[in-house]
């Protein structure tokens, strides 16, 4: 959200310099390469008896005003606190379940009863 912001308010300047119609160079943060060669450049000019070379410069502008709400909408307060009570519910743990037969230990047999009594589970 903050990039957001910054990126919104930002302005800067595109250059770019053309020969004829086509584009030479273009820059953002730094001046642009003029031609190559100036005396190729005056020649053309007396042959045509206009300036060969141009430069455009676009002013970017980024926005001047920003917006400031108070906090007292209802609804962002409603939305905010929703999200961050559903936030913190992901983190929660499970509680702990009381296991009653954890520490039993079943008695020893001495005899083996189903066996003795000729009970089979069909």
């Amino acid at each position: 959200m903050a990039l957001l912001v910054l990126l919104s308010t930002v302005s800067f300047t595109v250059e770019k310099h053309y020969c004829g119609d086509a584009l030479i160079d273009a820059s953002v943060f730094s001046e642009v390469e003029k031609c190559a060669s100036e005396a190729y450049e005056i020649e053309l000019e007396k042959i045509t008896k206009k300036p060969c070379c141009k430069d455009v410069v676009d002013v970017i502008e980024g926005q001047d005003e920003l917006q400031k709400t108070s906090f007292d909408d209802l609804d962002q307060q409603l939305f905010l606190t929703a999200y961050f009570k559903s936030y913190k519910n992901l983190f929660e743990g499970l509680p702990n379940h009381v296991i009653p037969h954890k520490d039993y230990s079943p008695p020893n047999l001495v005899f083996d009863i189903q066996l003795l009594d000729a009970v089979f589970l069909i």
